[in-house]
């Protein structure tokens, strides 16, 4: 499906990361996870990117959410207001979670928290009884897109948030460092038993996979999306 949409808001999630939303069409759905193309147009010339919808099918408004750069696309979403206008073509992709299985293990770095927060937020509202564990990695506190509604969502017994950054800080009580072998088993003690979404740059998404491998999951119980040009 391809529509012409507007800008509803724009929000800072952190210092270097926004997220834009969309007004949806009635006739629009997608599944957590799914990604969309957006077009937008600058200096008259149109400027289109893929990006993973990072609102859920429950919500009454289309998301996505990315870490802004120099590029060319990266201008173009700064100098976005509400009101304007863009095109969008979707849904797309098969990195989908609606409760198929009773227990999972989320590990995404960065921006690559995405798709797995749509999933998070599909479950809450859905009141989906999936017993998920995400392992959320980024440089700084400062990084953590999406923080305080993640913690929110721990409020849904069946979901554990748990957080880590490269160095320690004062008054940090999450995981210090990169996701390691010791860092899933102390985070995600019963992780033979879940099934996996890894979501990040492509070096972070093949290093996570190779660590469930070295764990024994099994590769089926393995599900990857991969970010480039991030």
């Amino acid at each position: 499906m391809e529509f012409e949409t507007v800008v509803q808001d724009i929000i800072q999630r952190t210092h270097n990361v926004k997220s834009f939303r969309f007004s949806k069409p009635e006739s629009f759905s997608y599944k957590a996870g799914q990604f969309m193309f957006v077009t937008l147009k600058s200096e008259g010339e149109e400027l289109r990117k893929h990006f993973t919808i990072s609102s859920s099918p429950t919500e009454d408004f289309l998301e996505f959410t990315k870490k802004l750069s120099d590029s060319e696309y990266s201008q173009a979403l700064i100098s976005l207001k509400v009101g304007d206008y863009a095109r969008i073509n979707g849904p797309h992709g098969l990195f989908t979670f609606e409760g198929e299985f009773e227990k999972v293990g989320m590990l995404s770095g960065g921006i690559g928290i995405t798709p797995l927060r749509s999933m998070l937020k599909y479950c809450t509202d859905k009141e989906i009884k999936t017993d998920i564990i995400l392992l959320y990695c980024n440089r700084s506190q400062e990084d953590i897109a999406f923080r305080e509604e993640l913690e929110r969502m721990e409020e849904n017994q069946n979901i554990k948030v748990v957080l880590a950054i490269d160095e320690a800080v004062p008054g940090w009580k999450g995981f210090v460092g990169r996701i390691s072998p010791q860092m899933i088993k102390k985070g995600i003690p019963d992780y033979g038993e879940r099934v996996f979404y890894l979501c990040g740059p492509p070096p972070m998404v093949d290093a996570m996979d190779a660590l469930l491998i070295d764990l024994m999951v099994p590769r089926e119980h393995i599900k990857r999306e991969n970010f480039y040009g991030y």
